[in-house]
């Protein structure tokens, strides 16, 4: 099934205290509609020491945002756009951008 974000995608945050920041996506969680992008929605969170090598205290790392509240940013239009599927003549699907009909894959 294909999505309309993946993984290693441009994307940008549209609501909450991160709205209009861009980052990267690095996990999708495919089966809860759930993305992790690179800088946005950070939060506090206590740790416990692993081990002699790994620090205990406060750390800082990035909560999952719901894929509704993120938009593809569009390579060659480079804005937060909306992203239709076509289906090419070789019988390949792919995305592409909503406002200018640009290819995004």
């Amino acid at each position: 099934m294909a999505r309309k974000v993946r993984r290693n995608d441009t994307v940008e945050v549209m609501t909450g205290k991160d709205r209009g920041r861009r980052g990267e996506v690095r996990i999708v969680f495919t089966k809860v509609n759930r993305v992790i992008v690179t800088g946005a929605n950070m939060v506090k969170k206590s740790r416990r020491s692993q081990g002699p090598s790994t620090p205990s205290g406060i750390i800082d790392i990035e909560a999952p945002l719901h894929v509704s509240n993120v938009r593809l940013v569009c390579p060659s239009c480079d804005a937060a756009v909306r992203v239709g599927f076509r289906i090419l003549e070789e019988g390949r699907k792919v995305r592409f951008c909503k406002s200018c009909g640009e290819a995004v894959d």
